[in-house]
């Protein structure tokens, strides 16, 4: 069966531009999202999201009839589902927007339809979402009652890119297939090879589930390290840059980049995914999460001593008279996604408690989250630079490593990422 029409359940950083690949490739794409100003936003042929090269596809995408957005499911070849997968309390796992989104495309699924789950998902997730759908249309069969000659088939398939780089990397990536059977897998490879120059790799619901939580995980662990070295070197004045630099001459030691913690919907959420599962056995995978969410806090304890350190040079000040410069709070250079972001926790936690002014720099957005309160305002580089008697580098975007700046005399400098000497 071939796909003429294809439906993306979340048109946000990973959605939208897969649905835009689609309709690159003249199929028939209908976007569903909940937000109405992100359905408006797109169907003027504009972005409500900030990706390079995207917005071209988009309005390209629009104007010839082939990406349409809507509130409402409608009927289908395919379905990708790309909703967020938060967690709850305690770490758990939030899947009640995949749930929601099955439960909203079950109306109007037929036979012969496609659904694939692309949300970074607990392992099992995906035969969760066949019992949902199974359970809202019974006049369907399921691969998980009859198998491979089920109604409807259902695969797992994560996205693997990189924000910032997704329009690329969405076609030149390989994919991980996890379908219930294997004609799943072969139809959902049929699918992705519509736009993917990259290799289809198969394999089970499963697998495909935790190999996309141990990419994640992994790379947590390898932060973690580098954030404890980073504390390491600070408590025993040795410039950690300078150490992994030198470490990672030798040439089997690849240590990554310290920094203020370690957010966005993925590294900081999956581990806690596996640790869910499986508490007793997770234990690095857990006790790098830990040391990851609590470099936050350790940032905050070197603003507190450099503001003591900076009013007991100038006893004529206040704690209301020195200006706190905060440069970054998305979660990773260059782009404007402030979930889970470190850059973000630490300045509204600055931001609750110093009573002076708190001056942000961040290239990638145009307005302020309304959290982070009245004595925040937005700055250029430069007006944050002249005015700041401490200035907190939380983020390495392009524009800050670009240009050498002086700070004024007496101010001090926490840089959480090794840019300003």
């Amino acid at each position: 069966m071939s796909f003429n029409k294809v439906s993306v359940i979340g048109l946000g950083y990973i959605g939208l531009p897969t649905a835009a690949m689609f309709a690159s490739r003249k199929i028939g794409v209908i976007g569903v999202d909940v937000s109405e100003f992100a359905v408006n936003t797109i169907n003027r042929g504009q972005i409500h999201i900030v990706e390079p090269d995207l917005d071209m596809i988009v309005k390209a995408a629009v104007s010839e009839g082939f990406l349409r957005a809507t509130t409402t499911p409608e009927a289908a070849d395919a379905f990708l589902i790309a909703v967020p997968t938060p967690f709850k309390d305690n770490h758990q796992p939030d899947l009640s927007y995949i749930q929601k989104a099955a439960l909203s495309i079950a109306p109007v699924l037929e036979k012969g339809n496609l659904v694939i789950l692309e949300s970074t998902s607990p392992v099992g997730t995906t035969e969760k979402l066949a019992q949902w759908l199974s359970e809202a249309r019974p006049d369907l069969s399921f691969p998980h009652q009859i198998g491979e000659d089920a109604d409807i088939n259902i695969a797992y398939c994560p996205e693997r890119v990189l924000p910032g780089k997704v329009v690329k990397e969405l076609v030149e990536n390989d994919r991980v297939i996890g379908g219930m059977t294997s004609v799943c897998s072969e139809r959902s490879v049929a699918l992705y090879k519509t736009f993917l120059m990259g290799e289809c790799v198969i394999t089970n619901a499963r697998t495909a589930e935790m190999a996309k939580l141990t990419e994640n995980a992994s790379r947590d662990v390898s932060i973690a390290f580098a954030n404890e070295l980073s504390i390491i070197c600070d408590k025993l004045n040795i410039d950690v840059w300078e150490l992994i630099a030198l470490a990672n001459r030798h040439p089997r030691v690849n240590i990554l980049q310290p920094g203020p913690g370690v957010g966005g919907h993925c590294i900081a959420v999956d581990p806690w995914f596996i640790v869910s599962s499986t508490p007793e056995e997770a234990k690095l995978i857990a006790l790098s999460r830990e040391i990851n969410d609590g470099k936050p806090q350790w940032v905050l304890e070197k603003v507190q001593a450099k503001l003591a350190q900076h009013l007991m040079e100038n006893p004529e000040k206040t704690a209301g008279d020195v200006k706190i410069a905060c440069f970054g709070i998305s979660f990773k250079p260059d782009i404007d996604d402030l979930r889970e972001s470190p850059a973000l926790q630490i300045t509204k936690e600055i931001a609750s408690t110093h009573p002076g002014k708190i001056l942000i720099v961040e290239p990638n957005i145009n307005t302020l989250p309304e959290s982070l309160g009245d004595n925040c305002s937005l700055e250029t580089l430069q007006s944050a630079v002249s005015q700041a008697d401490i200035a907190v580098v939380l983020v390495d975007h392009r524009e800050f490593k670009e240009h050498a700046f002086e700070l004024p005399e007496n101010s001090k400098l926490i840089d959480t990422k090794g840019i300003w000497k």
